[in-house]
């Protein structure tokens, strides 16, 4: 289900709005959340506008639009389908809503009226079963980057932590070329292993027979 949500200003992560959590969400979260500031001062220029973070039981997803991000803190469980229809409707709304100051304020959280929308907007999405009837006709009009899931980049925490991996597209795809290419090495190995038994195994079977016959007629 969504736990929290934060939004922030891109350029220097300045926060915009954020959910109201009670109390033991804002405890079982705190870690998390300050995990999300790292995200934040991660992202760049060329980093990835759509990514999913695991982090624990939770995974923190998140979509930037112009110079804004929008972050969700959800259950690892969730759907990432509908954890993005989600920010991807606060997107919208929060551009309509306070896009054209968005580059001008200097105040932190000086859209906090934006929680209203946030909220009515979580209670359809808490509910996975919900979600998917309230949301049908939305999901049904995203874009193919939005549908194809497959397609959003995943990272795990501890990359991020200790690894000090980049949210960049580049990186991205660096690594997707490692690991194909990773994938080729191996392929070519294993053809070349079995070129050489086709070409030396009969030779081989030759051999182990005469070597039988010796051991046989002599011994």
């Amino acid at each position: 289900m969504v736990k929290s949500t934060l939004v922030v200003r891109a350029s220097d992560a300045l926060p915009l709005a954020a959910s109201v959590d009670d109390e033991q969400t804002e405890q079982a979260l705190s870690e998390h959340k300050q995990q999300a500031k790292l995200i934040f001062r991660r992202i760049g220029p060329n980093s990835e506008p759509r990514c999913s973070i695991e982090s624990g039981a939770y995974t923190l997803h998140y979509l930037i639009a112009d110079n804004v991000i929008f972050l969700v803190i959800t259950d690892k469980s969730y759907p990432r389908k509908l954890a993005f229809s989600y920010l991807d409707e606060l997107s919208k709304e929060f551009q309509l809503s306070y896009g054209a100051k968005v580059d001008t304020v200097r105040k932190p959280y000086a859209f906090v009226g934006f929680d209203t929308f946030m909220s009515k907007t979580t209670r359809l999405y808490q509910d996975t079963r919900t979600a998917s009837a309230a949301g049908a006709s939305h999901l049904d009009k995203l874009n193919d980057e939005l549908q194809d899931v497959t397609r959003i980049m995943t990272k795990n925490m501890e990359e991020l932590l200790w690894r000090g991996d980049s949210l960049d597209r580049m990186s991205h795809l660096s690594t997707s070329l490692r690991s194909e290419s990773e994938k080729y090495r191996r392929a070519a190995r294993n053809i070349n292993f079995q070129a050489m038994l086709r070409q030396y195994a009969p030779i081989g079977g030759v051999v182990f027979l005469l070597i039988i016959f010796i051991w046989w007629r002599f011994s």
